[in-house]
């Protein structure tokens, strides 16, 4: 086939593209590549329709080019939006990457793990380990959390509500795990109360800090936990504790109670309180009382169970515990200790060491075994 008659397909070719939609100058360079092309291949193996080849050329060419110049064209428009060469001002996105990562429709446990991994950078073997699940679950429930929100844009967060009760879930694994991540869980909710004006994140701004005051006598020289009773109150921050309750007093004073101020005000007797025996425990069952109707919580009535037990005898308390569901986490141990205080030492031991099988952390489980061996070594 020659090169005359290839040539001469040229305007019918050109006015395909152009009816396309392709500009002419484009789709004249297009069709010139695949005269180029057709020269080079149709004396070999010529086409049964020359036009139609020429036309379905050509216009790959055309997509080619005008992708190519779309991409020249983005890369010239990154190099504009470079910032200037000079110091990087500093911006802290750790609070919006909460928001992000507690998006509604992540559970809570997956919204904490999701942002133990993506924030607060543990590895999926430690965020396993805290939850006493094997690796390869927690990866997989990381993954699906991932999953959830990989749609989701930063102007499309979680709502105020669930990043509470993500940092505040935090603040408890960084608090009562074997991960310190309680300072910057404060760090975020000091963040958070400053940008707005809500009495639950003022209450739980309390709550954290009521609460961390206390971090240094909750554990003894050998790393071991030290309950609230033999806590040695010397070592409390009270700088932190007058914080916190002032911090406690202004949202009370605002008349809109929710769970976290209830919480905070617990704590705050717990903290006012000289000595472990001089607590105001009728006062505290009050608040659980208040907490519970806010929550309707099964964990809340356990710890209300426990509080009744300290007002007004072990067996009102363990009276209150049987109500509940004893598959509740830490109710063994709730029972336990009522049942030691109320002289039923080998109840108490047996129960101890059931309750440390079920431990939500390694430290708690050493702290119930022994509790249940001191309380077997007084039998033998």
């Amino acid at each position: 086939m020659n090169e005359a008659l290839i040539r001469s397909l040229t305007p019918s070719v050109l006015g395909v593209l152009v009816r396309r939609g392709a500009d002419f100058a484009a789709a004249e360079d297009a069709v010139q590549d695949a005269l180029v092309e057709a020269i080079r291949v149709w004396s070999a193996d010529p086409p049964r329709d020359p036009k139609g080849w020429l036309v379905t050329v050509a216009w790959r060419r055309f997509l080619d080019a005008t992708r190519a110049d779309a991409a020249r064209r983005r890369r010239e428009d990154l190099v504009d939006e470079e910032p200037p060469p000079g110091p990087t001002p500093a911006v802290d996105d750790t609070l919006q990457l909460y928001f992000l990562c507690a998006h509604p429709s992540l559970t809570p446990s997956s919204a904490v793990a999701l942002t133990l991994r993506a924030v607060g950078g543990l590895t999926t073997r430690q965020i396993a380990q805290a939850y006493l699940v094997p690796e390869a679950t927690m990866a997989q429930r990381i993954s699906r959390a991932k999953r959830t929100v990989s749609g989701v844009r930063f102007d499309q967060p979680g709502d105020v509500a669930t990043v509470l009760r993500v940092l505040y879930l935090v603040f408890n694994e960084g608090y009562f795990g074997d991960v310190d991540l309680a300072a910057e869980a404060i760090r975020l909710t000091r963040q958070l109360a400053a940008a707005i004006d809500h009495p639950e994140v003022a209450g739980l701004l309390a709550l954290m800090l009521l609460h961390h005051a206390r971090r240094a006598a909750r554990r003894a020289a050998d790393g071991s936990l030290v309950p609230l009773a033999e806590q040695d109150r010397g070592r409390w921050d009270t700088a932190l504790i007058a914080e916190g309750v002032g911090i406690l007093q202004a949202a009370l004073a605002r008349d809109r109670l929710g769970e976290f101020q209830a919480q905070a005000a617990i704590a705050a007797l717990h903290a006012d309180a000289p000595t472990a025996g001089e607590t105001d425990w009728v006062q505290i069952v009050e608040w659980y009382d208040e907490l519970a109707l806010l929550t309707d919580s099964p964990i809340v009535r356990l710890n209300r169970a426990v509080a009744v037990g300290e007002a007004d005898g072990p067996r009102a308390g363990l009276a209150a515990l049987a109500a509940l569901d004893d598959a509740l986490p830490r109710y063994t141990a709730a029972a336990a200790y009522l049942h030691e205080r109320d002289g039923s030492t080998a109840t108490a031991a047996r129960l101890y060491a059931e309750a440390a099988r079920r431990a939500a952390n390694l430290a708690e489980r050493d702290h119930l075994t022994r509790q249940a061996a001191r309380l077997n070594a007084l039998r033998s």
